[in-house]
C-alpha cells in the first residue's frame, strides 16, 4: 500500500505551491493556486515550519497531502514544477488526482477497522490494491471516485454497529 506519511524532504513543496487559500482565521495572507508561498525556501521547505501557527498560517499546520506529495514526484523522477508551465501543469494535475487517492486511500484504511462482512473487506481491500497502484493519475482519481461510493455505499449497514449498544460500539480512532 502507498505510504499515507508525508515526507517533505521527497516532495518539490507542492503544497506550498499548488493549492490557494485567502486571508482569515487560518492563512494571514491571499495566495493564488499554482503560487509559491512567500515562505517556501530553499529545499522545497517551509522556512517557518516551526512557527505557522504564531506566524497566522495556522491553515497549513492543519494540512497533510497523506504521502500525495512524495508520490507525485516519484513520477516525476526529477523533474520539478519550476522547469516551466507544461511540467508544473503535469506536476500540479497529478498532484490534485493524488491527494484525492491518498484522501480515499486513508478512509479505506480506517474501514478495515469496522465490521465487514467478507465481501466487503474483499472489495475494500481490492480499492487498497488499485489506489496504491503506478497507473494513470487520473485513472487512479478516477479508482478513488469508485472507492468512495463503495465507502459511502457502507453507510447504510454502519449506523447500527457505530451507535452506543450497537455491535461495534462507537466510532474507532
Amino acid at each position: 500500500m502507498s505510504d499515507l506519511t508525508e515526507d517533505c524532504a521527497a516532495c518539490d513543496g507542492l503544497c506550498c505551491v499548488a493549492p490557494a487559500f485567502d486571508a482569515g482565521r487560518m492563512f494571514a495572507f491571499d495566495k493564488p493556486a499554482e503560487t509559491p508561498c512567500r515562505h517556501l525556501g530553499d529545499g522545497s521547505l517551509c522556512r517557518i515550519h516551526d512557527q505557522l501557527a504564531e506566524a497566522g498560517m495556522g491553515g497549513c499546520a492543519l494540512f497533510g497531502c497523506k504521502g500525495a506529495g512524495q508520490r507525485t514526484m516519484a513520477r516525476f523522477a526529477g523533474r520539478s514544477w519550476r522547469d516551466g508551465p507544461q511540467a508544473a501543469r503535469a506536476i500540479f494535475d497529478a498532484f490534485a488526482d493524488l491527494r484525492a487517492v491518498h484522501d480515499a486511500l486513508e478512509l479505506l484504511v480506517a474501514a478495515e477497522r469496522l465490521p465487514l462482512a467478507p465481501a466487503e473487506e474483499v472489495a475494500r481491500q481490492a480499492h487498497v490494491d488499485t489506489l496504491s497502484g503506478e497507473g494513470d493519475t487520473g485513472a487512479l482519481h478516477a479508482a478513488s471516485v469508485q472507492a468512495r461510493a463503495f465507502l459511502r455505499g457502507l453507510a447504510p449497514g454502519l449506523s447500527q454497529s457505530l451507535t452506543p449498544g450497537g455491535a461495534g460500539g462507537t466510532w474507532p480512532r
